[in-house]
């Protein structure tokens, strides 16, 4: 069952892919949204966890 509900996950993200639902500027926001959640204590004390500048 979960065997069925991972192919159907990754079939998802293919079709969003292709159809522009995500993009490289969504996955990099993402990116910069999970590091500020997981190292809050580094934003708190001025560091810039934006990546690429």
């Amino acid at each position: 069952m979960s065997l069925i509900f991972l192919i159907y996950v990754l079939v998802g993200i293919y079709v969003a892919w292709i159809h522009d639902y995500i993009t490289p500027a969504l996955l990099k926001d993402l990116a910069e949204a999970l590091l500020a959640v997981f190292l809050w204590f580094l934003v708190l004390l001025g560091v810039d966890l934006h990546l690429g500048g």
